[in-house]
């Protein structure tokens, strides 16, 4: 009966390691097939960053005497043809949409960017009795606008009307 007992014991432990064993080996052969998986997104990524045109940064404009219209008109805009824009020497006001702080939600807001006061600053609305928050041009870090996408007239007038006030990223600067 010893005997017996210890062969029982012997095919139960042979038994165990052969399923120990077995499921090392899908564990394995699991890994294996994730880590393909996450080789060939990583290809894949690398591959459309790679085909995708880059971002250009720009830099501030800081002369005294700079005029943001004429500045805009020489980079080929129609300001007189955006409506929703209102374009002078100093400033630009128009709607545009933000993404709220505390809810994230869209939110339409009026803008006015000021080359005097040196701010960009958002209202309720265009009466700008309200005002809801202002981005100083020494906070503006860095701009960058996606050439992939197809921007409405008046937001890429917007993005270069905010590139000459990006005083926050200084080092390319004298």
């Amino acid at each position: 009966m010893h005997e017996r007992e210890m062969e029982v014991r012997k095919a139960a432990l042979d038994e165990e390691r052969r399923r120990r064993e077995d499921l090392e080996k899908r564990l394995q052969e699991e890994t294996s097939r994730r880590q393909k998986l996450i080789d060939r997104e990583v290809k894949l990524r690398e591959k459309q960053r790679a085909q995708s045109r880059p971002l250009t940064r720009y830099l501030p404009v800081r002369k005294d005497d700079f005029d943001l219209r004429s500045h805009i008109e020489s980079a080929g805009h129609s300001a007189d043809t955006c409506f929703h824009l209102s374009i002078t020497e100093k400033t630009c006001r128009g709607y545009l949409v933000k993404m709220g702080g505390k809810i994230k939600t869209w939110k339409k807001r009026w803008f006015v960017f000021d080359r005097n006061r040196r701010t960009l600053s958002y209202y309720a609305d265009k009466h700008e009795a309200k005002l809801k928050g202002v981005i100083y041009f020494q906070a503006i870090e860095e701009v960058y606008y996606d050439h992939l996408k197809n921007a409405h007239k008046a937001m890429r007038i917007w993005m270069d009307v905010i590139v000459t006030g990006a005083e926050g990223y200084t080092q390319f600067m004298v």
